[in-house]
C-alpha cells in the first residue's frame, strides 16, 4: 500500500495535475496551452506534437486501443474536476430533488446536437452506446415473427436484439460482410438480398467493431427508408473519429459512445431519435415524464440521479475537438491508419480492413494466423509499453489497431519496429 509520501510523489510526477492540499476535493488541473492553429499550416507534425501534450499518457507509452476507450485530454479533466468541486458543495435550492436528477440539461444537449448535426429535442444523454442500443431494441414496437436484419460484424450490438428474440419471439437475421469489403455497392447488394417482407428494422454499425469498416450509412438508411424499414445505427466508433451529421445521414435511431474517439468522460453516451420516431419509441426506464410527449427525446434520459459532472467533461471534449477542427482530426486519423495498415500489409499480414480508403478511417484490422497473439500483446506492453488489443473471441488471431490523432508517425514506426523484432524471433523459434 502506498504511504502518503509515496502517493504525493506519484502525483507530482503528473506535473502538478492535482492540487491535493486544497481544502476542496477536486481542485485544479494545470493546463498546457493549445498550439496556435496557424502552426498546423506551417508545420503540421509540430502541431500534433504540441497537441500530444494535452494527454496524460506517458510519452514513452503508445496507446493503440481507442476502439475500447480514449484518453481524456487535460481540458476535459479540468471541466470534470471543477464541476465536482461545485456540485459536491450540495448548494442546490432546497426544492431541487432528487439531487442531480431530472432535467433537460440543455447546456449539454445543445452543443452536442450542433456537433452531431441534430436538434436538441432529438438527443437523449445516456451513458454509452450499449445503453442506447438497448433503449432502441426494447423501445421499437415488434411482434413475434418480425425480423431485425443485422450484419455479421455486430457481435456486441446484436445482444440486445437477441434478448428480445429469446423473450418475445422476434427473428434476428444476419447478412454477411466480406473480410475485407471492397466497395459500397457490395454492401448494399448484400443488404437488399437479405431483406424480406417481414423485415421491420435494419440495424448496423456505422463503423464495425470487427474490421473497422466504415459502412455507407447514408445509402443504407436511404434504402431502409424506401422500403418502410426502421434504420437503427450503432455509432460507437464514429463520434470524434470522423465528421457526423445525423440529419444528413437520414437514420431513424443512432447510438454513440463519445468516450472512445471524442475522448469524452467515461460513462457519457447519447441516443438520437429522429423527430418523427420519438412518439413511436417506448421508454425503457419508467420514471417521471416517461409518457410525456412534450419532452421529446428528453424523456429517454430521465433515469433518476445521474453523474452530471461527467456531462461537463462531454461538453469540454466537444469544445476541444472543435478547437482543433473535425476536418483536421478526420484527416489525421485516416493518414495514420493508412500508414500503419499499409506497413502491416507489406509485412505479410492479412488485411480485414477495406482496401478502399473511403471505407476505413481510424481503425485497421489485421489477421495474423501464424502469430501467438496473446503472447504478442503481453510482450508489446510488458517490454515496450505499447498497448494493442486482440479483437474477437479467445484464440482469435485478429489485431485491431486504433490511430488517435495525437499519435506521431514515429510512434507507429516504433510499434512496427518492435513487431518486426517479435516476428523474426518467433520465426526463428
Amino acid at each position: 500500500m502506498l504511504d502518503r509520501r509515496s502517493f504525493l510523489g506519484g502525483a507530482a510526477g503528473l506535473a502538478g495535475i492535482l492540487a491535493l492540499e486544497s481544502n476542496s476535493l477536486a481542485a485544479t488541473v494545470s493546463l498546457s496551452p493549445m498550439p496556435d492553429r496557424a502552426l498546423y499550416d506551417q508545420k503540421e507534425e509540430a502541431y500534433w506534437t504540441e497537441v500530444r501534450k494535452q494527454f496524460l499518457i506517458p510519452r514513452d507509452e503508445i496507446y493503440l486501443n481507442n476502439g475500447t476507450a480514449g484518453s481524456s485530454p487535460l481540458p476535459v479533466l479540468r471541466a470534470i474536476f471543477d464541476a465536482y468541486n461545485e456540485w459536491e458543495k450540495m448548494a442546490e435550492p432546497l426544492d431541487s430533488y432528487p439531487v442531480w436528477g431530472y432535467g433537460p440539461w440543455n447546456e449539454f444537449r445543445d452543443p452536442l446536437a450542433a456537433y452531431v448535426g441534430a436538434s436538441r429535442d432529438e438527443i437523449a444523454l445516456l451513458r454509452n452506446a450499449t445503453e442506447a442500443n438497448n433503449y432502441i431494441a426494447n423501445g421499437v414496437d415488434l411482434k413475434a415473427g418480425d425480423e431485425v436484419l443485422i450484419s455479421d460484424q455486430d457481435p456486441l450490438g446484436e445482444l440486445a436484439w437477441n434478448l428480445r428474440a429469446k423473450r418475445y419471439g422476434i427473428v434476428v437475421k444476419k447478412f454477411p460482410l466480406a473480410k475485407p469489403t471492397k466497395d459500397a455497392a457490395e454492401i448494399l447488394n448484400r443488404i437488399n438480398d437479405a431483406l424480406t417482407p417481414r423485415t421491420r428494422v435494419l440495424f448496423f454499425s456505422h463503423i464495425t467493431l470487427t474490421t473497422g469498416l466504415v459502412m455507407p450509412a447514408k445509402e443504407i438508411c436511404s434504402l431502409a427508408r424506401s422500403k418502410g424499414i426502421i434504420s437503427a445505427v450503432d455509432g460507437a466508433h464514429v463520434t470524434g473519429m470522423m465528421r457526423l451529421n445525423l440529419h444528413d445521414l437520414g437514420c431513424d435511431l443512432y447510438a454513440a459512445s463519445p468516450h472512445k474517439w471524442l475522448m469524452a468522460t467515461k460513462g457519457t453516451g447519447f441516443l438520437y431519435v429522429r423527430d418523427e420516431m420519438i412518439d413511436r419509441l417506448w421508454s425503457t426506464i419508467a420514471t417521471e415524464g416517461w409518457d410525456d410527449p412534450t419532452l421529446r427525446a428528453e424523456r429517454f434520459q430521465r433515469i433518476g440521479s445521474s453523474n452530471i459532472p461527467s456531462l461537463y467533461g462531454l461538453r469540454a471534449a466537444i469544445e476541444f475537438a472543435n478547437q482543433i477542427g473535425m476536418d483536421r482530426i478526420e484527416k489525421r486519423h485516416r493518414a495514420l491508419c493508412d500508414y500503419v495498415h499499409g506497413e502491416m500489409v507489406k509485412r505479410g499480414c492479412e488485411s480485414w480492413t477495406s482496401p478502399t480508403p473511403a471505407l476505413r478511417c481510424g481503425m485497421a484490422a489485421l489477421n495474423l494466423p501464424t502469430i501467438k497473439m496473446k503472447e504478442l500483446q503481453e510482450w508489446m506492453w510488458n517490454r515496450h509499453k505499447i498497448k494493442i488489443v486482440i479483437s474477437g473471441s479467445p484464440g482469435s488471431h485478429r489485431l485491431r489497431l486504433s490511430t488517435p490523432y495525437y499519435l506521431q508517425f514515429e510512434d507507429l514506426d516504433r510499434f512496427l519496429d518492435k513487431f518486426d523484432i517479435y516476428n523474426r524471433g518467433q520465426r526463428g523459434a
